[in-house]
Order: C-alpha cells, then structure tokens, then sequence
C-alpha cells in the first residue's frame, strides 16, 4: 500500500528549491535505480498508474491524465523539505522507470520511518520489490540512521503481505478502520523491520550504493 496521489498547486506554490537538491540522493542496486521523479517521468507514471490493478489498494488513483502525477512530481522537493516523504523513482536498468517507492511518516525521536511501493503490473512478481526494498533499507539504516521502518498492507491484499514477509519484515498486528480510500475505511496488518533484524537478513547483502547529499529532515545523526 502506497500513499501518493494528487496534489494541489497551492501544496507546491512559492516552493525554492533548497541546496542538498543539487545533489540529490541516488541508490544503486545490482539491476536497480532509485533517483528523484522529474517532470518528464509523468507521462511513464501516468502509464504505469493508469491501471486500476495497481491501485486498487491506495488511497489515490488510478491516473487519468498526465497532469495528475506531474502535480505529484511537483510536490515532491517541498515534501523532502519539510521531512513529510522521501520518494524515488524505481528505474530498472533494461526497462526504465518501472514504479516507485518511498520513505513517510518520519518519527525523528524514535527514528523510525514508515515504507511504501508500487509497481507495473507487468513488474509483479519479476524479483523487482525485493531489490528496491533492500536498497531502500540501506538508505533508511546506513544513511540515515533510522532503528525501524514500518510497512503496512491491506487486509484483503495477501500478495503484498507475503511480499514483506519474504524480504524480512514482521507481522504485528492489525489495525482497524486505519486507511481511508474515499468513503472507505480499510483495516491494515503493519509489519515493521528492525536494524538488528535486517542486519541479519538477506537484504543487507545486496549491494546498495549511495550517492549525493540526503534533505536533512531525514537525517537522524
């Protein structure tokens, strides 16, 4: 379950963008990139979030028109400012931008940060999740300093659940009536992974380079 969407151009307007821009994060896996959206990755978005399958579980979508992930696009350097949401374009090395996943819900006293993705559907089940979430670990535990990343999935969406179980992350419990998708309340089964734990697990030893200048607020010291 991932939590982009639309955004206003009000959210983005008056927005400067800050000095670590102009060197910005990028992690490098063995057949995977993560980097910044920029805006002509819109129409590739708007493609590959158009299918209602794989927003079926979010609280946004699916895309009707390219100024829709264009506004998204745009948000985003002011959203990394303010510490609300460090998201990354999934890049596969043969196929281009294939999805996107993300770091939210930062909790600097406890360092602590929540996970999301999604992908192509035609990237379902191809070996992509479990790279781009160990290089997204690394960022979170190497770089930045976090003690724990949380994820969450829909109660009714059993492949995302096996999906985080697989690459590590621990079921904890259910919580009831947590995600809003229009009128809809949804329960969901958070799952969290610890530094200890992925220290031990299979995702610390895919190699993971990181590059560029991390937005401060993400930065736990």
């Amino acid at each position: 379950m991932y939590s982009i969407g639309v955004v206003t151009s009000a959210e983005t307007a008056g927005a400067t963008a800050p000095a670590h821009e102009a060197d910005p994060l990028v992690v490098t896996g063995p057949t995977l990139t993560l980097r910044y959206a920029a805006e002509a990755d819109a129409p590739r978005l708007l493609e590959l979030a158009s299918d209602p399958a794989v927003t079926r579980y979010f609280s946004w979508g699916p895309y009707a028109h390219v100024s829709q992930p264009e506004a998204y696009i745009a948000s985003l350097p002011a959203k990394r400012e303010r510490g609300e949401a460090l998201d990354f374009l999934i890049v596969h090395r043969d196929h281009g931008p294939i999805g996107v996943t993300g770091l939210s819900e930062l909790a600097p006293r406890d360092r602590r940060v929540t996970v999301g993705s999604w992908f192509g559907r035609r990237w379902w089940g191809s070996g992509a999740n479990p790279e781009s979430k160990a290089l997204v670990a690394a960022l979170a535990f190497r770089r930045l300093g976090m003690d724990r990343v949380t994820a969450w999935a829909n109660t009714r969406n059993g492949r995302s659940q096996i999906a985080l179980e697989r690459v590590g992350f621990r079921r904890e419990g259910v919580l009831r009536s947590w995600h809003r998708h229009g009128d809809v309340l949804h329960d969901v089964v958070v799952f969290g992974l610890l530094r200890p734990a992925w220290e031990r697990s299979e995702l610390a030893g895919v190699p993971a380079e990181i590059s560029g200048t991390a937005p401060p607020a993400f930065v736990m010291g």
